[in-house]
């Protein structure tokens, strides 16, 4: 991870005491261009980060994960390949407001997040980040969530209604609704799992302005009722068996 010139891992100690240097600067320090800045956060391996990067070259992408694994796969693949829009950034999505300037985020891509059901203040969609988003967003930002989680849609678009976001599209079948596109369609590991195993896809994408205060919606909403299967367990069920057995 050291060794890649476009991941960026900056120590919590050297943050509080000098900040981070590229806050503000992203576009005249490090991409050398004034397009749009856009963010995947829990990019895990940087699938989705790379692909927008390839398909949109007139914006520039930041994968932001805390897991340097994960993300070295992204970050190897966007060097070699000579993607001059792509960065890394390794570290904690709650401390987002350190690393970019007010209005310095044009969109933001929540991928397959983890939908925490029972720890409301840990969903990425939920008022606490939303909040922290408006700190870096661009009045009227974007924000997309791409999920497989039916509890995650259903909470996100009862928030987005209570709140009276602007919506632009919203579909609890993303592959059978017609929204689908290029940009829409690039898959990570995950998302591919899900389709292997017959469960939809949802999309919501809206705009979150500066007001009003946001409000937590207060409806039950029934738990999601499957698991995620290691990559392992995966590769076992895939890989044909041998002529012994």
């Amino acid at each position: 991870m050291k060794q890649l010139p476009n991941v960026f891992q900056y120590p919590f100690a050297a943050l509080q005491e000098n900040g981070f240097p590229l806050k503000g600067k992203w576009n005249t320090d490090y991409f050398k261009n004034d397009n749009p800045i856009v963010l995947e956060l829990g990019c895990g391996k940087g699938e989705y980060t790379v692909g927008l990067a390839e398909r949109i070259p007139g914006k520039n992408y930041i994968g932001i994960d805390i897991k340097g694994a994960r993300m070295w796969t992204g970050a190897k693949t966007a060097a070699e390949n000579g993607l001059a829009n792509v960065a890394f950034l390794r570290t904690n999505i709650e401390l987002i407001a350190s690393f970019f300037a007010p209005g310095e985020v044009s969109e933001i891509w929540i991928t397959f997040p983890d939908p925490q059901m029972k720890k409301v203040r840990k969903r990425l969609t939920g008022t606490r980040f939303l909040e922290l988003y408006r700190h870096i967003l661009v009045p009227d930002g974007i924000i997309h969530l791409k999920t497989d989680s039916p509890f995650l849609y259903t909470y996100t678009d009862a928030l987005v209604r209570l709140n009276g976001l602007q919506t632009e599209v919203n579909t609890d079948d993303l592959y059978n609704s017609g929204y689908d596109n290029e940009i829409l369609g690039i898959k990570t590991f995950y998302e591919q799992q899900w389709l292997d195993r017959g469960l939809s896809i949802k999309y919501i994408k809206f705009h979150l302005g500066a007001e009003p205060p946001l409000q937590e919606p207060d409806i039950d909403i029934e738990p999601d009722t499957y698991r995620s299967f290691s990559r392992g367990y995966i590769q076992k069920m895939i890989t044909p068996p041998s002529i012994e057995e």
